[in-house]
């Protein structure tokens, strides 16, 4: 695990033909939204790649949580075909020692979003969910053939389909 984290030296920068404008923003700690929200995007993570093994791509986050709970993770993918996402293997989430391992399938087609354009769509994966029992810093890992650094992108595009990974997002579980 040390080994992996030690070569964490690429940044994915997020851009492509399925992104709109204004879609990147800073390398700042990510903080968690005024609704309780956490929104990782894949151009914030720290990326791992395996040119021998594609499914062990990794990416991880740094964030700041204030309000501590049980959160859903979703996984947001950029597709043209939101029948099928065509994730090969399951993608693997870590948040604070807890592992969900989940095969992406489109639980809920966001039609207007605006971080993709036309012929593009955003299809949100429901991954399952974790407690974070205290105000602090934390990480999240993600494992996925979908974790792609940028030069690398165009390539991966002409071989990955029509799905790409875009962002990890928590969001409060209600009463």
């Amino acid at each position: 695990m040390i080994i992996i984290f030690a070569l964490f030296i690429y940044s994915c920068n997020n851009s492509g033909s399925y992104l709109s404008e204004g879609s990147g923003d800073s390398g700042e700690m990510i903080r968690q939204q005024e609704d309780g929200t956490i929104a990782l995007n894949l151009e914030k993570a720290v990326c791992y790649n395996s040119d021998r093994d594609p499914s062990c791509n990794t990416a991880e986050w740094y964030f700041v949580v204030s309000r501590p709970g049980r959160y859903n993770v979703w996984l947001s993918s950029a597709t043209t075909d939101t029948m099928n996402l065509q994730y090969h293997t399951s993608v693997k989430i870590n948040v604070n020692d807890e592992l969900l391992e989940v095969k992406p399938v489109g639980d809920r087609i966001v039609l207007d979003a605006k971080e993709v354009k036309y012929p593009w769509y955003r299809a949100d994966s429901y991954m399952g969910s974790v407690i974070i029992q205290a105000a602090g810093e934390y990480s999240i890992q993600v494992i996925s053939e979908k974790v792609v650094r940028e030069k690398e992108k165009l390539e991966h595009s002409l071989t990955a389909g029509n799905t790409k990974m875009m962002s990890v997002i928590l969001t409060p579980m209600t009463r």
